[in-house]
């Protein structure tokens, strides 16, 4: 009979490790700091993290750099997680506007409640193949566990773009697709999952 092997998501010291292994092939700035690039990293999988190490290799090769440094890396978090930058996409300006609006609303909210990631960057410069800008917030260490106020915060954050248009535009856009996707996979995790519900 077929055995499975399940190997977790590496942890902090874990991932440091990997970075250490793939940081190897490439010259390093005095600047960078694994650890911290390690801290930034929660959920990264091995590949994942060697992937971050080959683009920000990349970065530096196409800026005629001879060593890769932090700002390097921190790009190379974004690509991984977000895909690559559309600075050449045309966007009307009305989009524009709304994108910002949308965003912004992402960070004040999660900035103003408690129990949620910190906000590290907001870009309206589109990514991927659908993102017409995004709210990037980094955990600063590892959890594996949730609380239910932890979920409802981040329900809150995900679903203020939304409120953001309606008060605004008096009219809601497409563009909050993939919030609310990820806000329905939550509260049904919360209902019929985690049972933090007494439906």
């Amino acid at each position: 009979f077929d055995r499975q092997v399940v190997v977790s998501l590496p942890d902090i010291i874990g991932r440091e490790k990997i970075l250490r292994v793939h940081a190897k092939k490439i010259s390093m700035a005095p600047d960078v700091n694994l650890r911290t690039i390690a801290r930034g990293t929660p959920g990264f999988s091995g590949a994942d993290l060697a992937n971050l190490v080959n683009e920000a290799a990349l970065l530096a090769a196409r800026n005629n750099k001879s060593s890769v440094g932090m700002d390097e890396f921190n790009e190379g978090v974004e690509r991984v997680t977000a895909g690559l930058e559309k600075k050449k996409r045309v966007i009307h300006e009305d989009e524009k506007k709304r994108v910002a609006y949308h965003e912004a609303a992402h960070a004040l909210v999660a900035f103003s409640l408690p129990n949620t990631d910190p906000v590290h960057k907001i870009s309206i410069i589109p990514r991927g193949l659908a993102a017409l800008g995004y709210t990037m917030q980094r955990a600063e260490d590892d959890r594996y566990l949730h609380t239910q106020s932890e979920l409802e915060s981040r329900i809150q954050v995900l679903l203020a773009g939304t409120i953001a248009e309606e008060m605004i535009y008096d009219d809601v856009s497409t563009g909050a697709q993939n919030d609310l996707e990820r806000v329905s996979e939550i509260a049904r995790s919360m209902v019929m999952g985690y049972g933090m519900s007494p439906l």
